[in-house]
């Protein structure tokens, strides 16, 4: 691919094709369906398969059985559509089946406006599984982000086997804007550990890892999966101990390497007393503000968070360490600020927030820092 013109639902697309992304399913949905429209043209050409299911969540069931099949999978919707995901993520939480799930935001609550873009599914994309167990968030800024987020999620996803989540908004994924692919830098491909072994437990970890290797479903060794809580054979299980395990073993593997993935950018300067912390298209406004500030002879500090879960705690904290004021902006009532206050308690941390369909501008924020 050359430089081209291209909407962030399409560098999705591309970016899943890149990562060896062999199955879609998906159920049309604004402002979403573009990245099936994209993935409908090029994965059968690739040898892949991109199907639409019934509804969601029979769209999001087909993913999972293409990735229990072997097939890297992936599937996209916006909040109505994920309100429906939410028992398929837990069963991918618990039975550990990579899976990348694209939410393309817009506002809500419910049906809300499917044409307006908003980042009201932060905290539901954390917590909307049954048990609260971790799962990855990404959050793209622009259609580049949109390409290369798109394969360290695919990337995540095998190595930790869980799903991913890709947050986009609806301003991001369907703005056109000129990008080259070939200039981007890409992260090597990563495929999930696929076991050798004769005897074969689907859920047993080796020493000194944390998850499991694959073996696909309907080969010639037996593999049993189950979204009740079961031992390493796969088997339904209650014995206390082997639960408890099991569930600090789905916890652990993912927080305990947050700091790998806590993707970010970040404009610290030294003379500033002020740290904005943002992420999404939000970041476009808040860089705006970021260069006018210190052009002005006024600086202040930017810190744009790519990886929203696991909350990337060492890097806020170091980023804020020489800050006194610390500022969120995110196109919700507070969802994410709520995270930077409980890592900051010894900052003054104020928000300005906007869900009525419409962007934070750079003189909102000017006006919000007291320097306008």
């Amino acid at each position: 691919m050359s430089s081209c013109l291209m909407e962030g639902n399409e560098a999705v697309a591309w970016g899943a094709l890149a990562s060896g992304c062999r199955f879609f399913a998906g159920y049309p949905i604004t402002p979403a369906t573009t990245i099936f429209n994209t993935l409908l043209k090029i994965i059968p050409p690739a040898g892949g398969i991109c199907m639409q299911g019934e509804d969601e969540i029979a769209s999001i069931g087909y993913c999972l059985g293409a990735s229990m099949a072997g097939l890297k999978s992936m599937t996209a919707t916006s909040g109505p559509g994920l309100s429906l995901y939410s028992e398929q993520i837990s069963f991918a939480i618990g039975s550990e089946i990579p899976l990348v799930i694209v939410d393309v935001q817009r506002l809500g609550p419910s049906t809300g406006s499917a044409t307006r873009g908003a980042d009201g599914d932060v905290q539901f994309m954390r917590w909307g599984n049954s048990g609260g167990l971790p799962v990855i968030v990404l959050a793209p800024v622009d259609v580049a982000d949109c390409f290369v987020l798109t394969m360290h999620a695919f990337n995540l996803a095998e190595e930790f086997r869980c799903p991913v989540f890709i947050a986009s908004n609806k301003e991001i994924a369907m703005t056109k804007e000129s990008f080259d692919p070939d200039a981007l830098i890409k992260p090597a491909i990563i495929d999930r550990i696929v076991s050798n072994e004769e005897k074969f437990f689907p859920f047993e970890v080796k020493e000194g890892c944390l998850v499991p290797q694959f073996l696909p479903i309907g080969g010639k060794t037996l593999v049993r999966q189950t979204s009740s809580t079961h031992g390493d054979d796969g088997y339904i299980t209650t014995d206390y101990n082997v639960i408890s395990r099991f569930q600090n073993r789905l916890k652990n593997k993912i927080d305990s390497a947050a700091g790998s993935f806590a993707f970010h950018e970040s404009f610290i300067e030294e003379e500033a007393d002020t740290l904005i912390i943002t992420y999404g298209v939000t970041a476009r406004a808040a860089k705006a503000v970021y260069d006018e500030q210190k052009k002005l002879g006024r600086p202040v500090s930017l810190l744009i968070l790519k990886t929203l879960w696991p909350v990337p705690e060492k890097l806020i904290r170091d980023k804020a360490e020489t800050a006194n004021r610390v500022f969120v902006f995110e196109m919700n009532m507070g969802q994410y600020y709520g995270e930077i206050r409980r890592i900051l308690p010894d900052k003054k941390v104020e928000f300005l927030g906007r869900m009525d369909g419409r962007l934070i501008s750079p003189r909102q924020i000017t006006e919000a820092l007291g320097n306008g």
